[in-house]
């Protein structure tokens, strides 16, 4: 990972783009992972990749996010400005309008069925946007849109080592079943992160969508794991209802959101933040599929 710092962020903003040299300069509480965020005084934002393999994201979003915010309801993060690599951050960056709003908990958001409703409601309008010359899923944005299979060895070594702790011939099953189909239809564009980390809400309700860094086009069944990593039971009745997809869809999206939620529960420190939310997810994926 590179180091960020403010001081860091300052200094690329004053050589780049003096004219905003006089702005304050501070760290977003829930930066993220991928990338680090910046407020740039009040109204603009500084995303800079943490690590050169999220690199690729900036290009991407300065491309098409200005082509997709026309076509979608709620505000998106739009690159005005790119910065370039330099001797102390090496890597291309980018500057953003600054969107309100807090990231979505259980607490702020009124009701989950309009939550729902409202999620589905972008994902719809974003795969209805012509994807033919979009950038295919693939290691540009770890297979977000492409075929499970590629997390085959990494899913199973895990189901290996939880035989104590989980009924993995359960678990098993709902892999297998998420890999017993492939999609067919022609290739949609994905957000490729929809996680609670990369929606805000204001007044109660879904106001934006932000960090298309794992966007592409191909399946969409990942973009529906946040069916199980956050939505309640009814809830997640409406939010398939609303997306309109079959069963084969929902098996794989429950895939994928099981190879997330068993890497994060054993691949992190037991008992820490990203260990228990694997095991609520999972936890979450064998109520919904015994409920089924």
């Amino acid at each position: 990972m590179i180091e960020v710092t403010t001081e860091l962020v300052r200094q690329l903003i004053a050589s780049q783009f003096p004219r905003w040299s006089h702005l304050t300069v501070k760290p977003v509480e829930k930066s993220g992972h991928d990338n680090r965020t910046y407020r740039l005084g009040e109204e603009m934002s500084v995303r800079l990749p943490s690590h050169e393999r999220y690199a690729s994201a900036v290009e991407k979003e300065i491309k098409w996010l200005p082509v997709f915010k026309p076509q979608l309801s709620l505000p998106i993060p739009v690159p005005i400005a790119k910065g370039e690599p330099t001797k102390d951050y090496p890597l291309p960056w980018s500057i953003s309008q600054w969107l309100e709003g807090d990231t979505v908990t259980h607490s702020n958001i009124r009701d989950m069925t309009e939550f729902a409703e409202d999620l589905a409601a972008f994902l719809k309008e974003l795969e209805a946007i012509d994807a033919s010359q979009g950038v295919p899923a693939g290691a540009q944005n770890f297979h977000r849109g492409g075929d499970l299979t590629i997390y085959e060895e990494d899913t199973r070594s895990v189901l290996a080592k939880i035989t104590r702790t989980h009924d993995t011939k359960l678990l098993t099953e709902i892999w297998e079943l998420a890999l017993a189909t492939k999609y067919s239809a022609a290739p949609v564009w994905v957000h490729g992160d929809i996680a609670v980390g990369n929606l805000l809400a204001k007044n109660g309700r879904l106001s934006s969508v932000i960090d298309f860094g794992t966007m592409g086009v191909g399946d969409p069944s990942s973009d529906l794991v946040i069916a199980w990593n956050f939505l309640d039971s009814r809830s997640r009745i409406t939010f398939f209802d609303r997306m309109g997809f079959g069963e084969d869809t929902i098996n794989r999206a429950r895939g994928w959101a099981l190879w997330k939620a068993l890497i994060s529960y054993d691949w992190n420190k037991k008992g820490s933040e990203l260990s228990e939310w694997g095991r609520r997810v999972i936890a979450a994926i064998v109520d919904e599929y015994k409920r089924k």
